[in-house]
């Protein structure tokens, strides 16, 4: 079997790699000029846990993972006003969780790779056509791969998707907010957050750090806005949006660069995942929006359900399997999504409160068990038991 790849994000590398250890021949192109770096921190959990585990790779990537203590909601002034320890969720969950850079797992993924998998960057789809018993696809550097499949793999707002399913419009629902991320290194904010993600909140807008393995803080900002054009100028938006949230929003604000990572917070609502020879996997195809917090394992989960249909038979059925094992698991974790966002990011200063009191109850006995119920629902795999 031909696979070709658009996407070497986080779910292109796991299907690359568990294709390829079924020994198929694939191929990634991925637009970027080379590998990427940048991302925001993710609890890694769930399935992306449970595949990664089959991978062999939890070793690498607990050596990547930051040793984040507590989370502490502040408000401007730098009043504590809830949280929770780390380890109290991570007990909730069995210890299988891990806070990563969302560019460190990929760069894990990215060095397991079977050296056979041919990587390509700074090339993307340009043109698609079915061929009979495959797939032609025309490349943005003039050249025509042939495969048996091609896989979506590129993210969100992906280029596959628009060119075999149409238009974004038709599959994007933006939830009333914008993000942005970016990493920065100041010796002495990292010093006064001690090892602590800290996160400033007022209405409509949250503001915060988290500290990464290697001393860097990771600034991750999240606020209300129905438009969902993007900004011209990212940074002036950032500057603008989160101006008067207090001393440590200011210098958080100051590390900012010309160009952080900056979009609306979305989900991908598709009918189908597949046309003809076309698959999408991921965000391109159903992307929860950070809200729901599972991207990443969502993303490695689908790539492993496919990757095991495919080596199992014809594409045709493959593709059916994949969807019809996928499309619960992904429709509960979009739900889910769409009712955090009001609790991650309130409206209202009594749903601050109210969620920052939430959040201290997975430290305490009664609460543990009420917090652990929610956690074990977060945590479902789509991975069956080995």
């Amino acid at each position: 079997m031909k696979v070709l790849i658009c996407g070497a994000g986080i779910a292109g590398l796991t299907l690359a790699w568990w294709l390829r250890r079924g020994g198929a021949e694939v191929t990634i192109v991925e637009r970027a000029p080379g590998p990427r770096s940048d991302g925001y921190m993710i609890d890694f959990f769930g399935s992306g846990y449970d595949v990664a585990e089959r991978m062999g790779v939890l070793g690498d990537l607990r050596e990547i993972a930051a040793d984040i203590s507590e989370l502490a909601y502040t408000d401007p002034r730098g009043r504590r006003t809830g949280g929770v320890r780390y380890a109290s969720a991570a007990a909730i969950l069995g210890g299988r969780v891990l806070s990563l850079m969302r560019g460190g797992l990929e760069s894990v993924l990215r060095s397991s790779l079977d050296p056979g998998v041919e990587v390509r960057y700074g090339t993307s789809v340009a043109a698609v056509r079915d061929v009979p018993g495959g797939v032609e696809a025309e490349l943005t550097d003039g050249t025509v791969s042939r495969a048996d499949l091609l896989a979506g793999a590129d993210g969100i707002h992906s280029v596959v998707r628009r060119l075999v399913f149409g238009p974004e419009e038709h599959y994007l629902r933006p939830l009333g907010y914008h993000t942005a991320s970016y990493l920065l290194r100041d010796a002495g904010l990292a010093e006064r957050t001690g090892g602590r993600a800290v996160l400033v909140s007022v209405p409509d807008r949250q503001a915060g750090i988290y500290p990464t393995r290697d001393g860097a803080l990771a600034a991750f900002l999240v606020h209300a806005c129905t438009d969902t054009a993007l900004p011209a100028d990212p940074r002036s938006e950032i500057t603008t949006r989160y101006r008067g949230m207090g001393a440590l929003t200011d210098r958080i604000l100051a590390h900012c660069p010309p160009d952080p990572y900056y979009d609306c917070v979305a989900q991908i609502r598709m009918p189908r995942w597949s046309r003809g020879r076309t698959v999408l996997i991921g965000d391109a195809a159903h992307a929860v929006s950070l809200m729901a917090g599972q991207g990443a394992s969502m993303a490695m989960g689908g790539a492993y359900t496919l990757a095991v249909e495919l080596l199992g038979a014809d594409a045709g059925a493959a593709l059916e399997r994949y969807e019809r094992r996928m499309r619960p698991f992904v429709l509960g974790k979009q739900d889910s999504g769409r009712t955090a966002a009001e609790w991650m990011v309130p409206h209202q200063a009594w749903r601050i409160a109210v969620r920052n009191r939430l959040a201290g109850l997975a430290g305490l006995p009664g609460g543990r068990a009420v917090m652990g119920r929610a956690f074990r629902r977060l945590s479902e795999s789509v991975i069956p038991a080995a």
